[in-house]
């Protein structure tokens, strides 16, 4: 088994960081499935696709528990960061970085290769997202799983709401690809239906869903930043909401787990 005396988590020393709002939900259910998939195949070493995994927020931890991690970006200053990064980490040896892209997977790729894919802010950005997804698909083994994170319409249309753009609102509620306007940043955003949909449609079992960000981007930074101990009472707020269907409608990010037939 990879070795369990590794963080857990990707976070600072001492103690949660704001970064860790953004990934500890989405850690805690990869590190879970990387657990499970190595009992299964009796492997200590899994071979882990990061599409899109830029500089290797979750390729770096992943590498640090012992697997192989390649990342496919299409950016090469990604992809330089990701190798300092990895370097840094004394992970070099076990992270592979190539430039590409998830509709041209199996140029640099190779079909049935990996036991976790991970698509994280990929699908937002992409063309076709169900190719994307048919792509992650096929790039697993019998028996994988893949992490798949993407922007949520609801999160959208409550911040915009609560910031008084109720036009903005109720545009992207209308907007077939969940947009607020032509300044919005996110080209499409998804229901946990929608990605649900996506997964099953490329022939896999959906696993799970979590709602991530469902309260960090809401709460004001200085109530976070001044209040003793409010960093980890909101992750753990975070952790316990994340599961909840009541609450995914309202997260700022879907995560949904992916696992195909063995």
């Amino acid at each position: 088994m990879p070795d369990q005396t590794r963080p857990q988590r990707p976070r600072t020393e001492g103690g949660p960081s704001r970064a860790s709002l953004r990934t500890a939900v989405v850690w805690d259910v990869l590190k879970d499935a990387l657990d499970r998939r190595s009992r299964a195949t009796g492997k200590d070493a899994l071979d882990v696709l990061d599409t899109g995994g830029g500089s290797g927020n979750f390729a770096v931890p992943a590498a640090r528990l012992g697997h192989r991690v390649t990342v496919v970006d299409p950016s090469p200053n990604a992809l330089f960061a990701l190798e300092r990064r990895a370097a840094e980490a004394d992970v070099a040896d076990r992270v592979r970085g190539v430039q590409g892209d998830i509709h041209g997977l199996f140029d640099v790729v190779d079909r049935s290769g990996f036991d976790i894919v991970l698509c994280h802010g990929v699908l937002e950005y992409v063309d076709d997202p169900a190719e994307g997804v048919r792509n992650t698909a096929e790039a697993l083994r019998p028996g994988g799983s893949l992490s798949l994170l993407a922007a949520g319409l609801g999160g959208a249309v409550l911040a915009r709401a609560l910031a008084g753009h109720f036009t903005e609102a109720r545009h992207a509620l209308a907007d077939p690809a969940g947009r607020w306007g032509e300044g919005d940043p996110v080209p499409r955003r998804f229901s946990a239906e929608q990605l649900a949909d996506l997964v099953a449609a490329a022939g896999m079992k959906v696993g799970a869903v979590h709602g991530v960000r469902v309260f960090a981007d809401l709460v004001p930074g200085v109530l976070v930043d001044t209040e003793p101990g409010a960093l980890e009472a909101l992750l753990k707020l975070e952790e316990a909401a994340a599961e909840l269907s009541a609450f995914h409608a309202v997260a700022t990010q879907l995560h949904v787990l992916g696992e195909k037939h063995a």
